[in-house]
C-alpha cells in the first residue's frame, strides 16, 4: 500500500469494509447491532463520511470473519487514514477531502465559467480571486490560502502527473481579475501549461450560445484504484458536493463529451487565449 494519502486510505477502507459486510451477508443494521453502535455510524464509515478507529476495524473484521493478516492490513489502513494531510496545516483551509482526492487522481477534468481553474492560476491571479470571493478575509489567511493553492499546483509538474483536461467558457478570458497586468500574465500562464503533454485546454466560444454546461461549473476526478470511486466535485455557496453514484457520473460524462464537441480544438483555443492575453498588455 504505497503512498499513504489519508483521504484515499479512508475511501479505500470504506469500500473494503462495505464489501466485506456484503460478503458476510449482513445488513447495515445487523452489523451495527453486533458492533453495538448505530446504523448511521456503519453507513458513514462505509461512505467515508466518518473516520474509523483501528479498534472498530478489528471488531468489524471479527464480525465479518476476516483472517488475522487481512485484519492487520485493514487496521494499518485505518491508522494511515487518521494521519493529517499536508493541507491540514492550514487551519482556515476547508478543502478536505478535495485536496487529498485531487492529489491522487489519474485524470482531472475541470470546467469553469468564471475564473481560470486553481491548478493553472498565477500567484497574483489566485490572490485576487480569493480576495474577490472573500472581501473581508484577513491578510494572513489570504496568504495561507494562496500558498496552499501554489502547493497544489506542484502535481502538474511531478514525475507522473495526472491527465488534465481544462474546459473554459470564453467569459473566463474577458473577466478582468486583478487588472490588466495580472490578467495578461494569468492567460500567458495558461498558454504555457497547455504545452505540457498531459494538459489540454479548450475554450467554449460565445458563439456557441446557451449549452448543456451553461450554469454548472465542476471538476471530475478519476482514479486508477477501483476501491476509490470516480468523483465529481461541485463547489457552491450552499456547500461542497461530492457526486459518486454511477448515474451521476454518467450524466457528467455526457456533459463533458458535449462540451468538448462544441469547444474550439486545442490549437484554436490556445490561439484565442494568446490573442486575449495580448489585449491586456500594458
Amino acid at each position: 500500500m504505497a503512498g499513504a494519502n489519508p483521504t484515499l486510505r479512508r475511501r479505500q477502507l470504506a469500500t473494503r469494509l462495505r464489501e466485506l459486510r456484503k460478503v458476510a451477508g449482513l445488513s447495515i443494521e445487523e452489523a451495527a447491532n453486533r458492533l453495538e453502535c448505530s446504523p448511521a455510524k456503519i453507513s458513514r464509515i462505509e461512505t467515508a463520511h466518518r473516520g474509523v478507529i483501528p479498534r472498530d476495524v478489528r471488531d468489524l473484521c471479527h464480525i465479518y470473519g476476516v483472517g488475522q493478516a487481512d485484519a492487520e492490513a485493514l487496521m494499518t489502513m485505518a491508522r494511515e487514514a487518521r494521519r493529517p494531510g499536508w493541507w491540514q496545516q492550514y487551519e482556515d483551509l476547508d478543502l478536505d477531502p478535495y485536496i487529498g482526492l485531487e492529489g491522487e487522481a489519474s485524470s482531472i477534468t475541470m470546467y469553469e465559467t468564471t475564473t481560470i481553474p486553481s491548478l493553472l492560476q498565477t500567484e497574483d491571479y489566485a490572490r485576487e480571486v480569493i480576495r474577490g470571493c472573500l472581501p473581508r478575509i484577513k491578510q494572513e489567511v489570504l496568504e495561507e490560502r494562496v500558498d496552499a493553492r501554489l502547493k497544489r499546483q506542484r502535481l502538474l509538474m511531478q514525475s507522473e502527473p495526472p491527465q488534465c483536461a481544462v474546459l473554459l467558457d470564453e467569459s473566463v478570458l474577458h473577466r478582468h481579475v486583478g487588472g490588466r497586468a495580472v490578467m495578461g500574465a494569468a492567460l500567458e500562464r495558461v498558454v504555457e501549461l497547455s504545452a505540457l503533454a498531459h494538459v489540454t485546454v479548450q475554450v467554449i466560444p460565445f458563439t456557441v450560445g446557451a449549452h448543456i454546461g451553461f450554469d454548472s461549473m465542476f471538476i471530475m476526478l478519476e482514479f486508477p484504484d477501483n476501491m476509490v470511486p470516480d468523483t465529481v466535485y461541485v463547489e457552491s455557496l450552499m456547500g461542497d458536493f461530492y457526486l459518486e453514484k454511477p448515474r451521476e457520473l454518467e450524466r457528467f460524462r455526457e456533459v463533458i463529451t458535449h462540451l468538448r464537441a462544441v469547444a474550439l480544438d486545442q490549437p484554436g483555443s490556445v490561439a484565442l487565449i494568446g490573442e486575449m492575453s495580448r489585449t491586456y498588455a500594458v
